[in-house]
């Protein structure tokens, strides 16, 4: 071939600073070119899929739509060829030589002066091309368009200076990129090197991909497809291949939406959760593509952390990326896509609770962490997620669960508040004097054991209208108690004991009062609002931070209660045993409410009561 066939042009200013910064700056990890090699290629097909609708003449229309990767670790090369629509001589000056897109030169001007790029450039040719010379210093593109007239050419740069197009023969129509690799990336000129980067980014290319001969890519991208068109053998296997699990869904939610975005998606909840066998916690599971490429596999912020047991694939068209696909531009946009995926997951678990209350109860024993979680910490989503909070309570049969629309469908008429109790355990709540006054009443309890319940109602401070109050709360309101059994002690005696033990019992109880709630107990310990809850207090504790020493309390006593009649006798006496039994009353209340933290003064002064009572 004569020079003068030969075309010899030096970069646009544009694209040596586009090549500068993406050789050294843009991308974090060199094996990304293979993923925009193969995407440009995939492109290339699809554009040919679409010209096949409008045009007769096709040239070479025999070649199957495929792309071909060919591997030669002696020679350094990769080539990599498909059978799309190809290019002409202006074509090539234009998406491999110059900028023709204001979105790109926009993107640089930006980077110019450090703001975040905002124009959507995945897909064009020119762009995402020149991740190659990462690892190359040199590159042929040999093409021919799809018009039987075009010309035979080969494109050929070494990434620097600049680059030349010349005549050539026996080209087939597409690109053939041959691809020599610098001498310390030579590893990617291994099968077994460019097999995994194809299996991580490109596995859902809509035209087969070949390996040295073998086809890479051989599972499908289920979630374009209908979910008509698609077996549950299929919809497993998918769970399998994506999650890297080796059983089977518990559920899965696969749908594809127009508005507000284009978004296809399809997603599982697994069967497990790992971080229950202290594995530590899970990185996000669902992987981010944009028209079947990889943008992210596992992509921070697009989901709430709480969803992070999810596992599957989010697909949109609208995603706006940069131009290394490596980082989302558009936060509203990313946070728009995030809230429809979590509201549909939110809406597919409460449908699911209501068609098979026992599937989901299982699924809830082992999931209920990440609810609780949402609950406590997303805002946004909290007042949905109460609905597929569960729990034990004490009109629910002993460990059945309950959730609230069953438990205000239970509530008597008039009814204002919700009502819980958080305790270790569900003997350890029944055990206690909090339940009496909601008993003798018909007012449902509902049971918290897990520290992280604590911040649940917290957060969740009312439900459909209701608040959420604790039964061990020191000015609840249950309105005239029922009959009592036993003669109570007398308006006048009740002030003299209250005031006495107050005395006796000094800054160990804030006060002491009488009241109503109780049935059975005589005393009860309260907590005056805002204080750190018994629980709590443990967790503090537990981590060895500061608790707050002494929990101060309310003594509530039951004026009705024939230990409190009798000690307001003793009291009139002057009986020496009777300042001890108060303590022992109010260290018995504080028991009944977690609160005891040191019971070796106890333990000496009970042994005294004994040696006395006999």
């Amino acid at each position: 071939m004569s020079a003068d066939s030969i075309t010899r042009q030096p970069f646009q200013a544009e694209v040596r600073q586009l090549l500068d910064i993406v050789i050294n700056s843009l991308y974090t990890d060199r094996e990304i070119f293979v993923r925009e090699l193969v995407s440009n290629a995939a492109d290339s097909l699809e554009k040919l899929r679409h010209l096949r609708l409008t045009e007769t003449s096709i040239f070479q229309p025999e070649e199957e739509p495929r792309i071909e990767i060919t591997t030669d670790a002696e020679a350094k090369t990769i080539t990599i060829v498909d059978y799309g629509i190809g290019m002409t001589r202006d074509e090539l000056v234009q998406n491999l030589g110059t900028i023709a897109h204001s979105g790109t030169k926009a993107f640089l001007q930006n980077l110019e002066a450090g703001a975040q790029a905002a124009g959507n450039v995945i897909g064009r040719f020119g762009v995402g091309f020149y991740s190659v010379f990462m690892v190359a210093d040199k590159v042929s593109v040999f093409t021919h368009s799809w018009s039987e007239e075009a010309e035979h050419l080969c494109w050929t740069s070494d990434g620097r200076g600049g680059y030349e197009i010349e005549a050539v023969s026996g080209q087939s129509r597409g690109c053939r990129m041959v691809i020599h690799l610098k001498d310390e990336h030579a590893e990617f000129a291994t099968p077994g090197r460019i097999k995994t980067v194809l299996e991580r980014y490109s596995n859902f290319v809509p035209f087969p991909i070949l390996l040295d001969g073998e086809r890479v890519n051989n599972v499908e991208a289920l979630w374009l497809k209908k979910k008509t068109d698609v077996t549950d053998e299929q919809y497993n296997e998918f769970y399998k291949f994506i999650a890297h699990a080796w059983d089977e869904p518990r559920y899965r939610l696969h749908f594809s939406v127009d508005a507000p975005l284009v978004i296809n998606s399809l997603l599982f909840v697994p069967r497990e959760n790992p971080e229950r066998y202290g594995m530590g916690q899970m990185e996000p599971g669902v992987a981010l593509y944009c028209r079947r490429v990889l943008i992210d596999p596992k992509p921070r912020g697009l989901l709430p952390d709480w969803l992070r047991f999810v596992k599957g694939v989010i697909d949109s068209d609208d995603l706006p990326l940069n131009i290394s696909r490596e980082s989302m531009q558009d936060s509203a946009l990313v946070q728009k896509l995030g809230d429809v995926l979590t509201k549909r997951l939110i809406k597919m678990l409460e449908t699911e609770s209501k068609s098979d209350a026992e599937k989901y109860h299982d699924f809830y024993k082992t999931f209920s962490r990440f609810i609780k979680e949402g609950v406590a910490v997303d805002d946004k989503h909290r007042d949905a997620l109460a609905k597929l909070l569960r729990f034990e309570s004490s009109m629910a049969e002993s460990n059945g669960l309950t959730g609230f629309d069953e438990y205000l469908g239970r509530s008597k008429d008039g009814q204002k508040d919700i009502y819980y109790l958080v305790a270790p355990s569900r003997s350890a709540i029944e055990a206690g004097p909090y339940l009496e006054a909601f008993k003798a009443r018909g007012l449902e309890v509902i049971y918290f054991y897990e520290p992280i319940d604590e911040y649940v109602v917290s957060s969740l401070t009312e439900v459909a209208g209701k608040r959420l109050v604790s039964a061990s709360s020191d000015d609840l309101d249950l309105g005239d108690a029922p009959p009592a059994e036993g003669e109570a002690l007398s308006e006048e005696d009740t002030t003299a004991l209250c005031e006495w033990l107050k005395t006796t019992l000094g800054s160990s109880v804030e006060g002491v009062r009488a009241g109503s709630r109780l049935v059975s107990s005589p005393a009860v310990a309260l907590q005056p609002d805002g204080q750190m809850s018994p629980q709590m207090r443990a967790m503090m504790k537990a981590m060895n931070q500061d608790a707050g020493g002494l929990a101060k309390v309310i003594l509530e006593i039951n004026p009705r209660h024939p230990l409190i009649r009798k000690l307001a006798h003793r009291d009139k006496t002057g009986d020496e045993l009777a300042p001890m039994i108060a303590e022992q009353i109010r260290d018995n209340a504080l028991i009944g409410a977690g609160l005891l933290d040191t019971p070796t003064a106890m333990l000496a002064r009970m042994e005294k009561v004994l040696t006395a009572a006999l």
